[in-house]
């Protein structure tokens, strides 16, 4: 039986390990059909990929701190993918000291690290995929987000306030590109152990505290955020742009 993804081709920016919500987002997207390309960023991330199962076709090496690798990266897309029907952009990075205690510790070259990796990037991305034709029409790009962006979490810091800037591009983006028929949304996912959540200090409580605060004491799964962004991907959602949709169980309720 065919899902609702069937013909569709996603790039999946950020995929880590088997914990990362990329992965969930790409097993769902796979699950309903769609082909997917994906995106790493040096050797050792994609010796990752590999030991998931991904061979070499499917991959594709882009660093989004650089605009000349994700320029190489999108015309290899096209010139062996075509057209693509969406991106998932699930990368973020600040340096371990931005991620522990006072805002006031935070450095200059840390803050900007921040914003360049996980806020500028979506707007890169956005930038060079108009640029080469890339998007079909209709198309989607999805991002993560945190409720960080919103709140002074504990030792979120830094990256609550490039992830705020990311919300804000989501918007800005979505008003420049509806006209050709994109949609650019966000996912804000519920606290669970990833790589990125094991870097910020005292992460174990973060998790704790996340799961105390769900509508039924449990937390999100990949699974369940990986259906959200196959949803945001689909023609399902063709109504949705420039929204932050909350996948964590209700812990932003609260």
């Amino acid at each position: 039986m065919s899902g609702f993804l069937t013909g569709k081709k996603i790039v999946v920016m950020g995929v880590a390990n088997q914990r990362s919500i990329a992965w969930g987002c790409a097993k769902q997207m796979s699950a309903q059909g769609a082909e997917v390309i994906y995106t790493y960023q040096n050797d050792r991330l994609k010796k990752g990929l590999e030991k998931l199962g991904l061979t070499e076709d499917k991959l594709i090496e882009c660093d989004v701190a650089s605009n000349e690798s994700i320029e190489a990266a999108f015309s290899q897309i096209k010139s062996r993918f075509g057209q693509v029907d969406g991106i998932v952009h699930a990368i973020a990075f600040a340096p371990k000291g931005e991620l522990e205690g006072s805002i006031l510790n935070s450095t200059r070259d840390g803050y900007l690290t921040a914003q360049n990796v996980s806020s500028y990037s979506l707007l890169a991305v956005a930038k060079e995929a108009e640029k080469q034709d890339l998007l079909k029409n209709p198309a989607a790009l999805v991002t993560l987000t945190f409720m960080g962006s919103t709140r002074a979490v504990p030792n979120y810091n830094t990256m609550g306030i490039a992830k705020a800037a990311l919300e804000s591009s989501v918007r800005y983006l979505a008003r420049d590109l509806g006209e050709q028929g994109v949609r650019v949304n966000a996912i804000s996912a519920g606290a669970m152990k990833t790589l990125a959540v094991t870097g910020i200090g005292g992460h174990k409580e973060l998790l704790k505290e996340a799961q105390s605060r769900t509508v039924d004491g449990v937390n999100v799964t990949l699974e369940e955020l990986g259906n959200a962004c196959a949803f945001l991907v689909s023609d399902l959602s063709t109504g949705l742009t420039g929204d932050v949709i909350y996948v964590d169980k209700g812990v932003h309720l609260s």
